[in-house]
């Protein structure tokens, strides 16, 4: 399997498949392929597997891309301006991700849910109590909004991050919530009441777009009637 990144704005991943060779996303993403690549869909894992990821923010359902012939194409795009990210996650113990951040994977990467190791971390973190762990031999994509931000913390290093703006992190990584000191800051800083906290060591993902606040911001000036 090869693959290239393309575009700059809003990327794409275009992969060239020979035959047997697969690849996977979440229903709805792939934006153009060539006639001999054959579609299945299903919960990928069953029905349990396709709820729990429905809670991480994804789709019930996978759709899985077959090549029956060599040199075939295909193609998976960003959702907003931003870039993708190949994680080859041969020989490694797997990384976290945030919903919304898987774009596709080779078949050979298992995708399944993950509990945040502090309730508190889910409960008040912006981002649900339920994650993604991918693992396996291969390589998986990941959909940055806006640029990427790659750190390498040590052991015991300490980065505050706004939550919204964490993409991925390696399962090394101790994830947690804490609050924001000081009245005034809570009431009056507009950064929100909590702050992400990652502990290394292990490698961290972050994008400098929070999709969520751009939202908000679009919606504010949206004319009422």
């Amino acid at each position: 399997m090869n693959y290239q990144i393309m575009g700059e704005t809003v990327p794409a991943v275009e992969f060239t498949l020979n035959k047997g060779e697969s690849i996977y996303t979440q229903s709805g993403s792939m934006s153009w392929k060539t006639p001999n690549i054959k579609m299945e869909t299903n919960t990928r894992g069953g029905l349990a597997k396709g709820l729990g990821r429905m809670l991480a923010g994804e789709s019930l359902f996978m759709n899985t891309y077959t090549s029956e012939a060599d040199n075939e194409k295909i193609a998976f795009s960003s959702r907003v301006p931003g870039s993708v990210l190949p994680i080859d996650l041969t020989n490694s113990p797997g990384i976290i991700i945030q919903k919304g951040a898987f774009l596709c994977a080779e078949n050979s990467i298992d995708c399944q849910i993950t509990l945040t190791k502090r309730f508190s971390a889910g409960l008040f973190g912006g981002e649900g109590f339920i994650l993604e762990k991918l693992s396996g031999n291969g390589t998986t994509f990941l959909e940055i909004d806006g640029d990427k931000k790659e750190l390498e913390l040590a052991a015991g290093q300490v980065i505050q991050v706004d939550t919204g703006n964490v993409v991925a992190f390696e399962t090394t990584i101790s994830y947690e919530v804490e609050t924001v000191k000081g009245l005034g800051n809570i009431f009056f800083g507009g950064e929100g009441l909590f702050l992400t906290r990652l502990t290394g060591p292990g490698k961290v993902v972050l994008q400098t777009l929070n999709f969520n606040d751009f939202a908000g911001r679009i919606i504010s000036l949206i004319p009422g009637r």
